[in-house]
């Protein structure tokens, strides 16, 4: 391996074309190539930020080549991936890592085989309020979440179970750390032919209740989580990369509250996320979200959208 960590990045849409502007701007890494099957995308980023222009992945050279960001849709994840993978080129998948738990495990399979890293894109896991704020964790009894944004123009090939909801799915996944033993779900199709807004209760083995809402089609947009412990409450908001933590205390005898916002080390969570990737490949670590993790909350996401369909 180089001096710096040579990269390309396949897919430069709405969320790709910010991959290529942060990894341009990392020392430590060479953009060796932009992919993109949209006429003229290619070039119009890899101009932006001096890289070559591709229009066909099959154009890539894989044998200069390291690692690789994938933020194509989530139909053709399968299909990028498993040719870099099998060439032994390290992966960042965005999320869903795949569009069915079969896809995501020949991901995981091929990676296992071929000795590579593969990364799964959960950028609120590199959220500077989660960071600060999961260590805080124990225990919880009931958590709720609220993540609800303006209808988009893009990721409407799938839900909004598995564009948005995910998110806090693969969190409560990390922060409750105990198996989800039944589902309530329910959805409605607004928009699109897909589900625009879902809540679900779920109920994990510990007796942590988590209630939560996803939408994509509110007039504001609301990302928030909030932890109820036994003797403590914590609150996270994403988009502000605010957290604050209020606990029970014994003060002269008497029971009080103690507490305040939390110390967060504001970041771009998708430059977090990226660094994390680049370090992982180039130490050969695990990333801070691995193909398993994104496997684990696709897994949860397809219970969620089963108990959705059975409801209906």
């Amino acid at each position: 391996m180089s001096d710096r960590l040579r990269v390309a990045v396949v897919g430069v849409g709405y969320l790709g074309q910010h991959h290529a502007r942060l990894l341009a701007e990392m020392r430590d890494v060479h953009l060796v190539g932009i992919v993109d099957t949209k006429p003229g995308r290619a070039d119009e980023i890899g101009s932006r930020f001096g890289a070559p222009a591709f229009a066909d992945l099959r154009e890539l050279p894989l044998d200069q080549l390291d690692a690789a960001t994938i933020a194509v849709p989530t139909v053709s994840h399968l299909d990028v991936a498993l040719p870099l993978i099998d060439a032994g080129v390290c992966v960042l998948v965005e999320k869903p890592l795949a569009s069915s738990l079969a896809e995501a495990d020949r991901l995981i399979d091929a990676a296992s085989r071929r000795g590579v890293i593969l990364a799964a894109g959960h950028t609120e896991r590199f959220n500077p309020a989660v960071v600060a704020a999961l260590p805080l964790v124990s225990n919880p009894r009931f958590v709720e979440v609220h993540r609800l944004g303006t209808f988009p123009d893009r990721s409407l090939d799938i839900d909004v179970v598995f564009d948005l909801m995910i998110h806090d799915l693969d969190l409560l996944l990390t922060a409750v750390k105990s198996e989800v033993t039944s589902i309530e779900a329910i959805g409605v199709n607004v928009l699109t032919p897909r589900t625009d807004i879902a809540n679900v209760r779920l109920r994990f083995a510990s007796g942590c209740i988590a209630n939560v809402t996803a939408s994509r089609i509110s007039r504001d947009k609301v990302r928030k989580l909030r932890f109820f412990q036994r003797d403590s409450y914590l609150s996270i908001d994403y988009a502000s990369q605010e957290a604050e933590i209020y606990r029970l205390v014994a003060q002269n005898g008497r029971p009080g509250i103690q507490g305040g916002k939390l110390d967060v080390q504001r970041d771009e969570p998708l430059h977090a996320e990226l660094a994390d990737f680049v370090d992982a490949v180039r130490h050969r670590r695990a990333p801070g979200v691995s193909g398993q993790a994104g496997r684990d909350a696709l897994a949860l996401a397809t219970r969620v959208a089963e108990a959705m369909e059975s409801s209906s």
